[in-house]
């Protein structure tokens, strides 16, 4: 599993290594990691042509020990200061005794961005807030529209480590040198998205700042380890049964694909209740139908609610009631009473909601730009607001544990054609089956975004894809994860 630590975290796992640690060595050893993330992308280092933008503190000095790196191997590397007198004194001497040259007038320094061969951002380090100083700004521009490779040290300038937003400019980034531990603003958008390519480099503490992560993502080996296997004991309803309350004489198609991931998601049988109970035997006979709603419509170990349910807020409040682990998506999360879905989590009854950026917004009162631009604390107030488990669904999907408290899981799965019609449908039917199978809200949430992204990008393959592609997929997804464990 790939953790993410808080700034103040990782500060303190820094200091508690520096003072068992000779005098500077964890800048070198992080110059170093820096360094050889540039060699890799120049692919030859000899006679290229970088630029170092170099603020005040420590991320500033990082870039100047990788810069003399480089130039002791033959690079013409120019540094910009973009504050002269408060430069790292350590690293300027190194640059300048390898043959680096210093540029202390940021404004004068547009071209030479816009001709290197690499860029290397050490303007802000983890602890900066807010967009770039004014004076950085058209560097920062520069960069973005030159010739060359942009390498971010720890973290692109403008970002913020601990949340991923961006208030104001930034620097977009390529590639992404990290140290240490991951931090939050790595992994979530829109950080993630100005972040490129992220590597990682150890400098002693071995991915881990001790306490508690703010951020986790799953990785293969964690995701096999969840997935609900049958033994031989099993039948279709040891294995779990997921009820399905979707669809409408308007949205017939929502059922259909909901009832299609939850078919591929882990449970044993799906029963279906509500109005397109044809279109769903027609598409998948093995579906327990049933005309007589929720409440009788037989056990289940979770039912599934709201997607293309229209306004139907009778069944929404018959499945709310049912005393067994739910997820709520779609017109669901707008027929749901706030106090019904609160209630549930006071009681201990596993509730996953799943709304995108605009459902979310409503629920919160605010603008869909905010949540967009702010997903960690939009699904953390959502869970902490409604005690129920939260995935927010997006660029970067996103799964808060009810009450908003510990981890926020951040899927690494999926491809931009997920975001299509019908999509979400199939995402809810996966989650409800492997709620049904036994797994938490948090666990089922996060394994079928997983699933579900990994679908999405077999589906794709570069292309558009329908949501039905996207079902049809999940069991390669699934053999692909436990084929990487065995």
């Amino acid at each position: 599993m790939r953790t993410a630590y808080s700034v103040e975290t990782v500060r303190a796992a820094e200091r508690e290594l520096m003072a068992r640690s000779p005098e500077g060595a964890l800048m070198q050893r992080a110059a170093a990691g820096l360094a050889a993330a540039c060699a890799d992308v120049l692919g030859r280092v000899y006679g290229s042509r970088v630029v170092l933008l170099v603020g005040s503190g420590d991320n500033g000095g990082d870039a100047l020990y990788a810069g003399a790196r480089l130039a002791r191997r033959g690079a013409g590397v120019r540094a910009v200061l973009l504050a002269p007198g408060r430069a790292h004194a350590g690293g300027l001497a190194a640059l300048r005794r390898a043959g680096g040259s210093v540029v202390s007038e940021a404004g004068g320094a547009v071209g030479l961005v816009e001709q290197a061969d690499l860029v290397v951002d050490g303007i802000v380090g983890i602890g900066g807030k807010g967009g770039l100083r004014e004076a950085a700004v058209p560097l920062a521009e520069a960069a973005r529209r030159g010739r060359g490779v942009v390498v971010a040290v720890d973290l692109p300038s403008g970002v913020d480590a601990d949340t991923g937003e961006v208030r104001g400019a930034a620097v977009r980034a390529d590639v992404t040198v990290t140290f240490g531990a991951y931090k939050p603003g790595l992994l979530i958008d829109p950080g993630r998205e100005y972040a490129g390519v992220v590597r990682f480099v150890d400098i002693g503490l071995g991915g881990r700042a001790g306490g508690s992560p703010r951020a986790e993502a799953l990785q293969h080996a964690d995701v096999a380890r969840l997935l609900p296997v049958p033994g031989a004991e099993s039948d279709k309803y040891r294995r779990g049964v997921v009820g399905i309350a979707a669809g409408s004489a308007r949205y017939p198609g929502a059922a259909v694909l909901a009832v299609g991931g939850a078919l591929r998601g882990g449970a044993g049988a799906v029963r279906y209740v509500g109005p397109a109970g044809g279109a769903v035997l027609a598409r998948y006979p093995e579906t327990l139908v049933s005309e007589r709603g929720p409440a009788r419509a037989g056990r289940v170990q979770a039912w599934v609610v709201g997607p293309g349910a229209g306004d139907d807020a009778a069944t929404v409040g018959e499945v709310l009631a049912a005393d067994v682990p739910v997820l709520i998506d779609a017109d669901g999360l707008r027929l749901a009473e706030v106090g019904a879905v609160r209630g549930r989590g006071l009681r201990g009854v596993p509730t996953l909601m799943t709304p995108h950026a605009g459902e979310a917004a409503a629920l919160l009162g605010v603008e869909r730009e905010e949540v967009e631009s702010g997903r960690l604390a939009a699904a953390r107030e959502l869970a902490a607001r409604y005690e129920a488990a939260v995935l927010l669904k997006g660029s970067t999907t996103v799964v808060a544990e009810a009450g908003g408290g510990g981890a926020v899981r951040v899927n690494p799965t999926g491809t931009p054609w997920l975001a299509t019609a019908g999509s979400g449908d199939v995402l809810s039917g996966l989650g409800g089956s492997l709620l049904a199978a036994g797994l938490s809200a948090v666990d089922a949430g996060s394994v079928a975004a997983y699933l579900h992204g990994l679908a999405g990008r077999f589906a794709a393959e570069g292309a558009p894809v329908a949501a039905e592609d996207v079902a049809g997929r999940i069991a390669e997804a699934w053999r692909s994860v436990v084929g990487a464990e065995v």
